[in-house]
């Protein structure tokens, strides 16, 4: 999908009575609106609309495509600290909860979802009281009781579904929607378990460990940081062009929007977008390898900002050099920003990695719209002469 089919995507996402509220009347849309909207929208929409805005910006004089600093960051989820416990006894309760409302046909694993929540809760509760005095083989046991007691619901979750698959098709509204969530948690339970296994076994954790039960694309992301040396949930991708105004991508898995990747990627985004790459180019060191370098000047960069690791030479002179720099130092302000409590970006109430995309893009678009709306401003208010 181009930019020039953002305003025909925009009509075919936006029913008429939301655009028909917005401009021919005074009725104001209140946050369940919006919400409503944005989630019509998805994440693709939200993403046309920031892009129109920041064409508008460029139109309008307050920005220019000429130059380009990209980053990566983190998005948080609203999760606790993933442990093995606390996932299993999400799920028990998940499930309790799940099944009271998925139809009579459920009925049965109820009553059992019912009886394995208490014997959960007793085995949880023993557990963090234990877990400071108790030595490491006793909480793997522990660990290992539960995991048997939830291997059983879920085989029990399991056969119920496929027992009631013939009326399934005459579920309604919140029993369809109970259904499909206990489909979506016998099949996350499916994969969590082998894992934490190996886990008990070994005493490693294994690679792409599901860190949420109702979210499994969450992962976590290691980021040095002091005081939060890990953090858990999405990568994303975001160039801001000159003027302050930033474009994000979310990455679709943990591997694909690494710093060594993004630097030559945010480029070709950028051309995809503007149909040429910017005159010059600003990454930080995790972007910086020879490769890069040659590949970004044959992608149409004139001026290569990569700041060098070690003492490998600067691509530009040096006064390109410090003035790349502030342009580096200016998007890490621009993601502050998007990350705090005003825009969100952070821990957004969402329970699927689509609606977290969603709000991810939504806060970039307030972001840019308030930098946009702040450039009309102060033209306006500009003295004359």
């Amino acid at each position: 999908m181009t930019w020039r089919q953002t305003e025909d995507q925009i009509r075919h996402y936006a029913p008429a009575r939301y655009l028909c509220g917005l401009t021919e009347t005074d009725w104001s849309p209140d946050h369940t609106t919006l919400h409503d909207f944005a989630q019509l929208l998805g994440e693709e929409g939200v993403a046309l609309v920031n892009e129109f805005t920041v064409r508008w910006a460029i139109k309008e004089k307050l920005a220019s495509p000429t130059v380009a600093v990209a980053d990566t960051t983190a998005q948080e989820a609203a999760i606790g600290h993933p442990n093995e416990m606390g996932l299993m006894a999400s799920f028990v309760a998940s499930v309790a909860l799940a099944s009271g409302r998925a139809g009579r046909a459920l009925a049965s694993l109820a009553r059992r979802a019912g009886q394995a929540l208490k014997a959960a809760g007793n085995k949880v509760w023993g557990y963090r009281l234990k877990a400071k005095e108790a030595s490491k083989a006793a909480k793997d046991r522990m660990t290992e009781d539960m995991s048997k007691l939830v291997g059983g619901l879920n085989r029990a979750v399991g056969q119920a579904l496929r027992g009631a698959e013939q009326g399934a098709n005459r579920l309604r509204k919140y029993s369809k929607v109970a259904r499909r969530k206990l489909s979506q948690l016998h099949q996350t339970m499916k994969q969590l378990l082998p894992q934490i296994r190996s886990w008990l076994k070994n005493g490693f954790v294994v690679p792409g460990k599901i860190i949420s039960m109702h979210i499994p694309q969450l992962y976590s992301i290691v980021r040095g940081k002091v005081g939060k040396a890990v953090e858990f949930g999405l990568n994303w991708g975001m160039t801001q062009i000159k003027g302050g105004f930033v474009l994000a991508r979310r990455a679709l898995d943990r591997q694909e929007l690494v710093d060594t990747k993004f630097a030559v990627e945010a480029v070709k985004d950028h051309v995809a977008r503007f149909g040429q790459a910017p005159r010059a180019f600003a990454y930080d060191r995790g972007g910086y390898s020879a490769r890069n370098v040659r590949d970004l000047k044959k992608a149409g960069v004139k001026q290569v900002g990569l700041a060098p690791r070690g003492g490998a030479p600067s691509p530009v002179d040096a006064a390109t050099t410090r003035r790349l720099a502030k342009q580096r130092s200016l998007i890490e302000g621009s993601i502050g920003a998007i990350k705090s409590s005003r825009y969100n970006f952070n821990r957004p109430r969402a329970r699927s990695v689509e609606m977290m995309g969603t709000s991810g893009q939504l806060a970039v678009l307030g972001f840019n719209l308030n930098t946009l709306l702040r450039g009309l401003a102060e033209r306006h208010l500009a003295p004359v002469g």
